[in-house]
């Protein structure tokens, strides 16, 4: 709802000062409906500068910002508040002639969405403006405010977000020509240099189309490998598309022949905005999540939507990326007969560094190196090419894919009953094509949402036949068989002697593949040649039984586990190094039985650092593991040890903790009511100038840790922790608790600061928790600490690349911060 007090928008100033026929510019109608665009525009005007715009109301709010806008907080930029502009002006780059208000070249310099952190219409009126931006160059929190006295003139600030500091360089270029501003007005041909290098390169004169291309594929394989004269790539969880432009009309095409132009209306523009009149490249179209991460389940939901209305709206709300990673034809030239590196060097000529199409990076020989890395981020996987190979249709060996697990497309070929208290159906019969008969490939149950089950059984039950289709298939009651119609994507480990499907999970539906695709296809074995990186000598980490399925539903591995934990690394170290550490074991996974591991076994190897302490619970000495690197970590995971408990203190001053915990344990409480207690208490801290920090649990609550900088004994700790709890319980008493027995809790949230104390444990930060979905303790930005927020948001598949994305961690300070805790503890006892 608009605010009463902000007038509504006008575009009268904006048509005032252009004359329709005499500049490229869009008119523009009326305010449309509001959306969440936001555009900068480098404009070379009188002078250049960078037009910030941020769409409300149905306009775009516009700034112009004399210099490059920055991510050093320190670069306060100057920006001076211009008329409204029209919606559609988002899309605009060309060149305003001479004699109109504003001429000169102008580029899209970065777009996507703007997500208001505040009320904009409050922000106006107030002089303070709050937004976080998703674009291609620039992401993160930034503010807008009005320098007092003066009329139009705002500061564009970055907000500390863990993205912002000094030194971070942004390409200059359009992000959807790839030309310069200087290069747009100066009338300059790109096309010219790369058809100089065709004809050096000696590609044929022939016209490729892309409507009459037939893809090459890659073929399956079980293991990443590193081989000279292969190149690596990412594996992106997206559509295949072979997409071109003729007569600068763009057209995308699926591997199936289906035309899906009309379904991304953004990717078909940024084809058509490249100043080539004809090319055809190959590539893959990914719509991200919030994360960056690309996420199939919205692809899919962009591509099921048929309005037009609805397709221009998720365009500019989810917009979708294209991943190119080759160029087959270009101005009457065909590319494919050229080396794959030839071809990707053209490729990489024709794209801007930076927007909604990206070219796709390749990494040389060293496949095992990112296959980890790939892994460790929950990434689909890798695809390793020859190098010097060829564009030929069809699957080829010079393409060799390889899952973090085993992932291959499978047709429904019926269902059985559901079990005990689950509904709709208990699981997918699966049939495989192999030498041209359906032959059945087992069974798959886990990974279904309750909505998928009763959605799937009801289409299933119109199409059911009597008889099974699949020769192999399972005989008697309780199984219910269709013909060969829907296509399911399922992950799995292996083939078993029996023909079926070892530990066999689904992912999702592919309405994009045709039944007779599903093609029984076993992953080659490894090349011959194969280099495998050293370890640290001395600290051989060899992991054991790595395909166990630790967590069923999911199907992750201990493989999976181990990986993670070595991506993590960097960041959980240092809440483990000179720490005494506790392990749980988990040796079947987490629907097995568990046993806690204080004292280091006899077999412990001897680079593994444990110190002894005396064990008020064990009533006597114990060796405790110390993890303080990489290799220490990995062998402690390698034992199954699935959570990772740590004690507040090191072991240079076992009676000094570095912090105060508090845990907000919700057990009948909802999360929301856990969230608003964090809330309270957070502000409590704020009021009395405390630091704190938080942290998921992985498992039900949050943890809220204060730090004390080994300043305090165990009981002043306690104290503290008592303390800060009783004013929480003071000030939020309808949620809020200290009655440590569960039954009398009466559904509130417990306050638990009794976990302060020698010898007491914390799951460390990024610990994975034995829990369903694999949740690992994440730290926080407080800001993230809102409804909504969810212990599954972070697991052992997204943690990594999270962190990645953060490039800090929001909870280290906790480790080294000073507080003033005499002075927040004067101000606290006036709350008590």
């Amino acid at each position: 709802m608009a605010n009463p007090k902000k007038p509504a928008p006008s575009l009268a100033p904006y048509h005032r000062k252009r004359s329709a026929d005499r500049t490229p510019e869009p008119s523009g109608g009326a305010p449309s409906a509001s959306g969440n665009l936001f555009v900068i525009q480098k404009h070379a005007a009188t002078r250049t500068h960078y037009d910030l715009r941020l769409e409300l109301d149905g306009v775009l709010l516009s700034w112009a910002v004399p210099k490059t806008p920055s991510y050093d907080q320190a670069d306060k930029r100057v920006a001076i508040h211009v008329e409204d502009h029209p919606v559609e002006y988002a899309s605009f780059e060309g060149v305003i002639p001479d004699g109109n208000y504003g001429a000169g070249p102008v580029i899209v310099w970065d777009r996507g969405v703007v997500v208001w952190a505040e009320d904009p219409h409050d922000g106006l009126e107030n002089g303070k403006l709050l937004f976080e931006l998703r674009g291609y160059k620039l992401r993160g929190r930034w503010t807008l405010v009005k320098i007092k006295k003066a009329e139009k003139e705002w500061l564009l600030i970055k907000e500390r977000d863990g993205l912002e500091g000094p030194g971070r360089a942004v390409p200059e270029e359009s992000i959807l020509s790839g030309l310069t501003v200087e290069q747009l007005g100066d009338g300059h041909d790109p096309a010219a240099p790369v058809l100089e290098r065709l004809e050096g390169l000696g590609a044929p004169e022939r016209r490729v189309r892309a409507s009459s291309v037939k893809p090459m594929l890659a073929e399956p394989r079980k293991s990443a490998f590193t081989r000279a004269g292969w190149v690596f790539e990412l594996k992106y969880d997206g559509y295949r598309i072979i997409a071109g432009v003729t007569k600068g009309r763009a057209q995308l095409v699926t591997r199936n022949g289906n035309d899906i132009t009309a379904s991304f209306p953004e990717i078909a523009a940024s084809l058509e905005a490249l100043p080539f009149a004809e090319f055809v490249v190959d590539g893959e179209v990914v719509v991200h999540d919030d994360r960056g991460v690309p996420s199939f389940q919205r692809l899919q939901q962009r591509a099921q939507l048929r309005r037009a209305p609805d397709i221009a709206r998720a365009s500019a709300e989810t917009p979708a990326t294209l991943y190119l990673f080759d160029c087959l034809g270009f101005a009457g030239h065909d590319l494919r007969p050229l080396p794959l590196l030839d071809r990707k060097e053209v490729l990489r000529m024709l794209l801007p560094p930076a927007g909604p199409l990206r070219y796709s990076e390749h990494i040389p020989e060293r496949g095992e190196e990112l296959f980890e890395r790939v892994v460790a981020m929950g990434l689909e996987g890798v695809v390793g090419k020859k190098a010097d190979a060829p564009y030929r249709a069809g699957r080829s060996r010079d393409w060799q894919k390889i899952r973090a697990d085993l992932v291959d497309d499978f047709v429904v070929v019926g269902w059985t009953d559901p079990k005990g208290a689950r509904s709709g159906l208990g699981a997918l019969h699966l049939g495989v094509y192999e030498d041209g008969a359906l032959v059945y490939a087992g069974r798959a149950g886990s990974g279904l949402t309750e909505q998928q089950l009763a959605a799937t059984e009801a289409a299933l039950r119109e199409a059911e036949v009597a008889e099974p289709m699949a020769a192999g298939s399972p005989k008697g009651r309780g199984h219910h068989w269709v013909p060969p119609g829907i296509v399911v994507e399922v992950r799995y480990k292996e083939w078993t002697e029996e023909g079926l499907l070892r530990h066999p999970v689904f992912l999702r539906f592919r309405e994009d593949k045709a039944p007779e695709e599903c093609v029984k296809r076993v992953p080659a074995a490894a090349l011959a040649v194969e280099v495998e990186a050293a370890p640290e000598p001395g600290r051989e980490v060899r992991i054991t039984n790595a395909g166990k399925v630790f967590w069923p539903e999911e199907g992750y591995t201990k493989g999976d586990m181990v990986a993670y934990y070595e991506a993590i690394a960097p960041w959980m170290l240092p809440y483990l190094a000179d720490r005494p550490l506790v392990m749980t074991r988990y040796p079947d996974g987490i629907d097995g039985k568990s046993f806690y591991q204080k004292d280091a076994p006899d077999w412990a190897p001897d680079w593994l650092r444990t110190v002894t302490v005396w064990s008020e619970g064990s009533e006597r000495e114990l060796d405790y593991f110390v993890c303080d690197s990489v290799e220490s970590l990995l062998w402690v995971a390698n034992s199954a040890s699935i959570p990772m408990h740590v004690w507040h203190s090191r072991v240079g001053s076992l009676e000094r903790p570095d912090w105060c915990v508090i845990d907000l344990d919700p057990k009948e409480a909802s999360f929301d009511d856990v969230i608003a207690v964090a809330r309270v208490l957070h502000d409590l801290c704020d009021d009395i100038g405390l630091d704190h920090f938080v942290k998921t649990s992985g498992s039900s609550g949050l943890h809220v840790l204060v730090p004390l900088h080994r300043s305090f004994t165990h009981e002043q700790s306690r104290i503290l922790g008592h303390l800060l709890s009783q004013v929480v319980v003071a000030e939020a008493p309808e949620i809020a608790t200290l009655q440590r027995v569960i039954d009398r809790r009466q559904g509130k949230v417990y306050l638990d600061y009794l976990q302060n104390g020698h010898g007491k444990l914390i799951v460390a930060p990024f610990s994975v928790r034995p829990k369903p979905g694999a949740p690992v303790s994440m730290p926080l930005r407080w800001n993230e600490v809102k409804p909504g927020l969810a212990i599954l948001d972070f697991t052992i598949a997204n943690a990594p690349a999270r962190m990645e994305a953060l490039g800090e961690d929001p909870m280290a300070a906790v480790l080294e911060a000073e507080p003033d805790l005499v002075g927040a503890l004067e101000r606290l006892q006036s709350r008590v």
